[in-house]
Parts: structure tokens; sequence; C-alpha cells
């Protein structure tokens, strides 16, 4: 059979097929998307899931005039391929290649970059709403999964969008509801039959007799309306929650019959104003081991394609500091009733699910729904519990008011567990954790910590239960560093730091994942360039230890820091500021940070070489014109 993807270069090729090759289509692409994932790593169950609703958008709408906003970006494999970036999808993930998201700067058919949930439909809306001043002739298409329409943002953008009543189409893309197949396929009927021209040409007109009769017609079409939304509810298995904040409601379609989708979309793209159409897709539908467990395969690193195994090295990793969190605080539970976990929809991401096998009625999953998810740690704080808050660093800025203000401004004790701090590699910008210590330093009353090893980390999440202020503890993605585990848990005394290595040269200041870096760096400099460096393992970025840090800034001339943070705002700063205010002239700071740009995509570790925040870095950096009197 002839390959007919090798012949697809923009979404205009695809609108030249005749509507029965798009099976085979769909099957192509889900076949690359299959192979390239297994070699690079990336989001697999969710872009299987949508690729006929791909094609189908592609081919009815005329991209890039239309614009097609993709929430979150996970399943947007098939829409990069169809959209001219086909040739270089092998190099998805990689450093300089494609990035895992949409992203503006890449393609003209990616107008709007995602990474974080729940924008779609506000931003989709802003581009109607443009569209409309500046009398441009398109259509904006939201698609959405039914995770991300937890979120409070989604619902806003609902609600403003059923008021102005403009056009604007939402395609809810729904993976976790089943639907049968006698009720699928009447469902696809009667939304062919509910959307078609003649009936919505019906609708109108009969809504035009009905309001114009005088006293009575508003009334009796409202009757008649409620019939309609009646039957409806008794023959598809869905509310009238959009009907009812305004817009019509589509569904629910069998997500990969195109022959439905296509229909439907050519319907529903003449209709005015808001519209929900509701497809029902299988996330990992076309490869058995995704299908099995879609939420393994979510993201997932290289895999064999046979059985799905996952690929690792022959030498054991150390434990992950994902995984140490969760088996520490599923210890603690068990020492200390007050303890509960809150986590936003990523119990497997970020290892509380371990808690929530032992003590399912002490953790609490509040889906795509960070906000939320502080402020009811906020709430429980204030009656005496205390709550441990396990959310990614970079998702944790979408609950920055909520932190200030329930939280800090209260003094409330709770503990925000910053996974995945730092760069974290092939997802790139979205999702690096690059700005926890700037956005969490600045408030009053927090306490932040980052541990040097996953063994302090252990330490940092028990010594914050005794703390009488809110903390927040930042790790990294990924394993560990293999240290021994201490068996019984050590209280940190606040604020203090940890001299590691002395010296009289120079002083490391290195907080977190630079601290074993800064180690192997200043054995190297001391064996092959006769530099005698002091490190600091600065656990506390908040409070400083005032006493150590003035020692250090009085006793040596050249003071280098090392974070996986911005250097706006971050600990190198602080260190500056806190020369500032004690009038400490005599010691020369190098900050290294993050620059002040963001972050692209590429493996951790090339990322950190190209920052010089590995041992190799540093050795750089402290061999730099610093030395050179």
């Amino acid at each position: 059979m002839e390959n007919i993807l090798t012949k697809i270069e923009s979404p205009e090729d695809l609108r030249a097929l005749d509507s029965a090759s798009l099976p085979q289509l769909a099957s192509e692409i889900r076949q690359m998307i299959i192979e390239t994932v297994s070699r690079t790593g990336g989001h697999l169950a969710s872009s299987l899931g949508v690729v006929e609703l791909t094609i189908a958008l592609h081919y009815v709408f005329t991209t890039p005039r239309d614009l097609l906003v993709w929430d979150v970006g996970h399943q947007a494999y098939a829409h990069k391929i169809l959209t001219g970036r086909m040739k270089n999808f092998a190099s998805l993930r990689q450093s300089g290649g494609l990035s895992g998201f949409p992203k503006r700067s890449e393609s003209e058919y990616d107008c709007f970059g995602v990474g974080h949930s729940s924008t779609s439909i506000s931003a989709a809306l802003g581009m109607a709403l443009a569209a409309e001043q500046l009398e441009r002739k398109q259509r904006s298409v939201a698609i959405i999964g039914d995770a991300s329409m937890s979120a409070g943002i989604a619902f806003e953008a609902l609600n403003h969008a059923g008021a102005l009543d403009r056009d604007l189409i939402v395609v809810l893309n729904d993976n976790e509801m089943s639907i049968s197949p006698n009720v699928g396929a009447m469902s696809a009927y009667l939304n062919r039959i509910l959307t078609g021209s003649t009936v919505n040409r019906f609708r109108h007109d009969v809504k035009s007799v009905l309001t114009n009769i005088p006293r009575v017609g508003e009334s009796v079409f409202k009757m008649v309306k409620r019939a309609e939304e009646s039957f409806k509810g008794f023959v598809i298995p869905v509310g009238t929650i959009f009907e009812d904040l305004g817009f019509q409601y589509v569904g629910p379609l069998p997500g990969h019959d195109l022959e439905a989708l296509v229909e439907t979309f050519e319907n529903v793209s003449q209709l005015d104003g808001p519209v929900l159409v509701h497809v029902v897709t299988k996330k990992g539908k076309g490869y058995i081991p995704a299908e099995a467990d879609p939420s393994g395969f979510h993201g997932v690193g290289p895999f064999a394609i046979a059985n799905g195994a996952k690929i690792t090295s022959a030498k054991p990793a150390p434990p992950s500091y994902t995984s140490v969190f969760g088996r520490t605080l599923t210890k603690l539970a068990a020492l200390d009733k007050r303890v509960v976990g809150i986590t936003a929809a990523m119990p497997a991401g970020t290892g509380i699910e371990l808690m929530a096998e032992k003590f399912p009625d002490r953790v609490y999953d509040v889906g795509i729904a960070e906000q939320h998810g502080v402020t009811l740690a906020a709430g429980m704080a204030s009656q005496g519990l205390h709550p441990f808050v396990a959310i990614y660093s970079t998702f944790m800025q979408r609950a920055f008011d909520q932190v200030i203000h329930d939280v800090a401004l209260q003094n409330l004790p709770l503990t925000l567990c910053l996974d995945r701090a730092g760069v974290v590699g092939e997802d790139g910008p979205t999702h690096h954790g690059s700005f926890d210590l700037s956005y969490l330093r600045m408030i009053p009353n927090m306490i932040i910590m980052a541990p040097k090893d996953e063994n302090e980390l252990q330490h940092m999440l028990f010594s914050s239960l005794s703390y009488s202020s809110p903390s927040a503890i930042r790790y990294p993605r990924g394993s560990g560093f293999g240290v021994e585990m201490e068996s019984e848990f050590k209280a940190l005394e606040l604020g203090r730091w940890e001299i590691l290595r002395e010296g009289r040269d120079a002083a490391l200041l290195a907080v977190g994942s630079c601290v074993a870096p800064a180690l192997t760096a200043a054995s190297e400099l001391a064996d092959k360039h006769q530099l005698d460096c002091q490190v600091v393992n600065c656990c506390f970025v908040k409070p400083f230890d005032e006493e150590l840090l003035e020692t250090v800034l009085k006793n040596f001339s050249r003071v280098f820091t090392f974070e996986e943070n911005a250097g706006v705002g971050g600990f190198g700063s602080g260190v500056l500021e806190f020369m500032a205010s004690r009038d400490i002239r005599s010691a020369g700071v190098v900050i290294t940070a993050i620059p002040d740009h963001f972050v692209p995509h590429a493996t951790p570790k090339q990322l950190r070489s190209e920052l010089l925040l590995d041992s190799d870095g540093i050795i750089k950096k402290v061999l730099s014109k610093q030395f050179a009197d």
C-alpha cells in the first residue's frame, strides 16, 4: 500500500486527500509517533489518543488562518507531523530539535505556546475577540482535555465566553469517560442531525417566530428549548452544564471515527456563537502497552516497541528524590497524625502515591487546581494539621498569590514540596523549575530549603514538621547520589549552613544540586591547580546563616555562588543584598545561576554543562579572571 504521510508537507496537502484515505493516514502517523518516542521519550499516550481528532481538525478548518489552540501540548505530536515538521520529527525533544510542546517561534501553525494546562479557552477567546476587532475572517478552536477542564481558569474562560456570545469552538477531549458502542453510534447520529444546517436553520426560524409573539413568545421558546435539552439529556448521557454556561453542546462523539468527526466539525464550523464539542478518545490508542497503562505511558523515556519495556542502563540507579520524598512522607505520616498529603493531579509524578497506598484517607488529589490545593492546605494548617503540598516547582508558580495571601501572611505551618526544581531537561522552558527561589525568597515568614542529597531531603521533611512557619523544600528531578540513608530522622537547626570542606583561597557557596559538583570541583582545583577552596552547603536559602556568611565574606576575597535558579532574585542576589546591608566590601562575589533568558530543552547534563553548573563549569568559573591577578 502506498504511503500517504510522506506526501503531506502541510495541512493543505491533507485537505487535498479524499476522506477515504484518512484512516490509513492516521495509522501511519500513529506508527511514526510510536517509533520516534521509543527513541526520544516524550508524551506518548495522550498524543496517540488524538490522532484522528487532529486530522479531522486540520482537514475541516483552514489552518493556519483558522487557529488551533492546544491545551498543555502533551497531545500535539500529530499536529507537528501534519504541519511541516515531519522530516524533523526524529529530533523531538533533543537539543536543538523540535520542542515537545507547541511553540510560536517553531511554526506558524503553533499559534500559542503552552506547557502548563488549562490556558487554551482563554487564549482562543482572546484570539476570537482580536479577529472580530481587526475584521479578520478566522475561527478559533481550543482543544482541552478533561483533566485540564478541572482548573479554575478553564471555567473562568467558559463563563466569560458564554456571556460574550462570540464565535468560539471548544473541543473537550475526554479520555477518561467510557462510551458504549450503542450510545456512541446514537450520539454520532444525533449530533450529525442536531448540528446540520437544516436543523439549525429551522431552530433559528422557530426562535425568530416564537420570540416575536407578544407577551408569550419568549416563554414558549424557553419551553421548547428545555424540551430539546431534555431529549438530548435522555439520549446523550451528559448534563447540560455547558449549555447553562451559554455554549451549544455537541457530543459525546466517538473520537476515533474520522467520518463522524469530519462531518460534525464541518457542521459546527457553520454555527454562530460559542460551541463545545465533546469528543471521547482513548489514551494510548493503537499501541497496546499504552492502552493498558495510559498513566505509565503519559510521559516516558526510551522504550522497546515490542513490549513497551523501559530501556535502562545496566547499572542500577540510586533512588530518585521523588521516591525518597514518598517513602519519607509515609514514615512521617505513621509517626505524626497531623501529617496529610496534597497533590495537584500528580500522585505518581510527585511520589505521594506511596503515602496514599498506606493512608488513603490522608492524601488529597485536587486535580489540576494548584491554587485550590495550596489554600486547602492553609485551611487544614489553620486547624492543627500539617499538610505537605507536593507540586512541581514550575506548577507552584500558578499558586503564587495563595502562597502569599493564604499561607505566609497568616504564618501557617505547612510544607511546600517542590519537585523538579532547577533544569528538568527535554520538556524545556515551560517545565524548568527556574524561579522558585526568586518568587519564594521575597515572601515574609517563608523558610526555604534545598538538600545537597537524598539523605538530607528526608531530614528536611522531618524538620519542617517542627517549624512554626511555612516552609518550602526544593529538590531536583531524577536520581540522588546513592548516599547512605540514615535510619533515624535528624532535626536540622533552622538557618544553619554546613562547611563541607575547609579552604583558604576561595569560598564556594553552593545550593542543593550544586553542592556535589562544587565538592568535586574543589578536589580537582586543589589537586591540579593548587587552589584551596572552602565548600559550604547553603541548605537554607531563607533564613541565611548570617554568622557564617559574614565570616566567609570577611575572610575570602573571592566568593562564588552556585544555584540552579534564576540569577535575578535568587540565592546569589541574596548574598549581595546581605553584603549591602552589612556594608561588607572586602569580598568579590561571582554569581553562577540560570541567566536572564528562558533555557531551551536538552538533557539535564547538557544544560548544566552549558550553564557552568556542573563540576567542569565550576572549575572554569573559579579559574576565570578572578584569579588572573
